[in-house]
């Protein structure tokens, strides 16, 4: 089953884990000096949060899978909709260990499908800034290059 990941750049972990904790009424299920994360089942969602990034405010967004098969067939549809796609096998990022394919949408915005298949002590690698789509003639700006998960 997939699970929406959302993470966000927070100036202050624990102003906002205060305010994420009370907000679906649960703590983080991790909970680090630099991060925290939810994986909540009412909305099922997996939300991230760090203060590693440069800027506040989302960093990424994605979907969380449950095997390597779903992984490889979201990868496919990605690339079938003509997205260049960055892929990275057995990566350590946000204390955790995942396989991942990231892409850059029409609008600028990053996204991860990964599927986690294990923990990691350590934060892990900076995120991949995937080739971006042609933005349209109206756009002004590409979007940030921001740390990982």
């Amino acid at each position: 089953m997939k699970r929406l990941h959302l993470h966000l750049s927070v100036p202050s972990i624990e102003r906002a884990v205060a305010f994420y904790s009370v907000l679906f009424n649960a703590p983080p299920s991790v909970l680090k000096a630099d991060y925290a994360k939810w994986m909540l089942d009412d909305p099922r969602v997996n939300l991230a949060i760090s203060s590693r990034a440069r800027a506040s405010g989302v960093d990424h967004v994605g979907v969380q899978v449950d095997s390597a098969d779903e992984l490889a067939e979201l990868a496919s549809r990605l690339k079938a909709a003509g997205a260049a796609t960055f892929d990275q096998a057995a990566t350590t990022c946000c204390y955790a260990r995942s396989d991942k394919s990231w892409v850059t949408d029409t609008a600028g915005i990053r996204w991860e499908t990964f599927y986690t298949h294990g923990e990691a002590t350590e934060y892990g690698e900076e995120a991949p800034v995937p080739a971006p789509v042609p933005a349209p003639a109206a756009a002004c700006c590409p979007p940030p290059a921001v740390a990982c998960c």
